[in-house]
């Protein structure tokens, strides 16, 4: 293990509940615009001026919509070196709305046992904030550096995917706060398609006259069995080549008493190998439409399918030699813990980053459990990420 080095300096109080109020702000995807508010008075406080400060309008090219766009701190250096991107995203799931953090020991829960805490991601927008701050305090010398908190990361990583890179600078090296343990850094994650499915069928009266019906949900139904029985829903080993699919909404029907002619389904498709992602969307779609051609009215009438895929977010993983991951592998050490990798298997900002020409290894920021109402914020991790960061924004490693 490595021996550690001083801790950069900064105020553990103040980063402490600077997490803490920026989990209290609601916050869901498409409905951020209280958080970025908060953040920028905060940088406006610290002392950065109005024109180093951008809310930018990706909102508006989103397909999500939404009320407001990402927020971007841009820095001059006062060291000579390539731009640095320090980024965390600020939406959360709507879990997370109302959540009242408590702190007990080195640990943040919510208060209300109904809601999820929204360390994921708040407590990596707050890493930045402190950042950001403490740059101010300090007055530390530092390469050019922007900040980066981007919108609709939980409904596809959209304010990623459409963010003007000439906006963030151009940087050359990418480190993004969103996850747990603060020794593990990501360097590559899945890609995934989004899948739309909508199955046409034929209305006709349950009771009297069910023959003269084509029922949506049976050729829904028998779609989503030959997908299990062929091993294309769930966990998908096929060879050398894995992934995972998910029908996860099915809306339709609104009477007992009639044959439902219109199925809606929305589900997805992962894996990391972009050959076999595809491969899975054919097996979905081929699925659907076998199934449409056998139920059958009694004049021999058939369902109708139409099957939208769209990309998510493509695959990616970095290589061992990249800068951005030597570097924080190197801050990781510097403060005594064991760096370790991963690849994920969850999407992340990193993924339309690195995708596009900008390459973002992923570091912790205590958040656990997401997504669920046991999440919690481990402080140690926390705090451990903030001074990783320090050590990344002042150019140290």
């Amino acid at each position: 293990m490595p021996r550690p080095t001083q801790i950069p300096s900064f105020d553990r109080k103040g980063a402490v509940d600077r997490v803490l109020r920026l989990m209290e702000i609601p916050g869901k995807s498409c409905e951020e615009s209280l958080v970025v508010q908060h953040l920028r008075t905060a940088l406006l406080e610290a002392g950065y001026a109005e024109n180093q400060i951008t809310i930018d309008d990706v909102h508006r090219q989103s397909p999500a919509g939404g009320e407001v766009g990402n927020l971007i701190l841009n820095l001059p250096g006062t060291l000579k070196a390539p731009r640095r991107l320090l980024m965390a995203h600020v939406d959360t799931v709507p879990l997370c709305v109302g959540c009242k953090p408590a702190l007990k020991g080195n640990v943040v829960k919510s208060k209300d046992k109904t809601t999820a805490l929204g360390a994921d991601d708040r407590s990596g927008a707050a890493v930045l904030l402190t950042t950001a701050i403490e740059l101010a305090r300090q007055k530390l010398p530092h390469p050019p550096i922007t900040f980066f908190w981007p919108v609709q990361e939980e409904i596809g990583l959209l304010g990623a995917r459409f963010v003007n890179l000439k906006h963030l600078g151009n940087p050359k090296l990418g480190f993004n706060w969103d996850g747990g343990s603060a020794a593990m850094a990501t360097i590559g994650a899945t890609g995934a398609y989004d899948l739309l499915i909508e199955v046409e069928g034929l209305a006709s009266h349950a009771g009297v006259h069910p023959e003269d019906g084509v029922s949506a949900i049976a050729i829904a139904g028998l779609a989503i069995a030959d997908l299990q029985k062929n091993g294309w829903h769930g966990l998908i080993i096929k060879g050398k080549s894995t992934g995972t699919s998910n029908l996860g909404v099915i809306q339709g029907g609104d009477a007992t008493n009639v044959v439902t002619s219109r199925v809606v389904l929305r589900g997805e498709v992962r894996s990391h190998d972009p050959k076999f992602r595809k491969k899975l969307v054919t097996e979905f779609k081929q699925a659907f439409e076998r199934a449409a051609g056998e139920v059958r009215s009694a004049a021999g009438q058939t369902g109708k399918i139409r099957f939208m895929a769209t990309l998510k977010y493509e695959s990616f993983e970095l290589p061992a030699q990249e800068p951005c991951v030597q570097s924080a592998l190197a801050a990781i050490g510097r403060l005594g813990l064991k760096p370790e990798t991963k690849i994920s298997n969850g999407g992340l900002d990193a993924n339309w980053l690195s995708v596009r020409g900008l390459p973002t290894v992923t570091l912790g920021s205590g958040q656990q459990h997401v997504h669920t109402v046991n999440e919690t914020l481990q402080l140690d991790d926390y705090l451990h990420g903030c001074a990783i960061a320090m050590l990344l924004a002042t150019g140290e490693v």
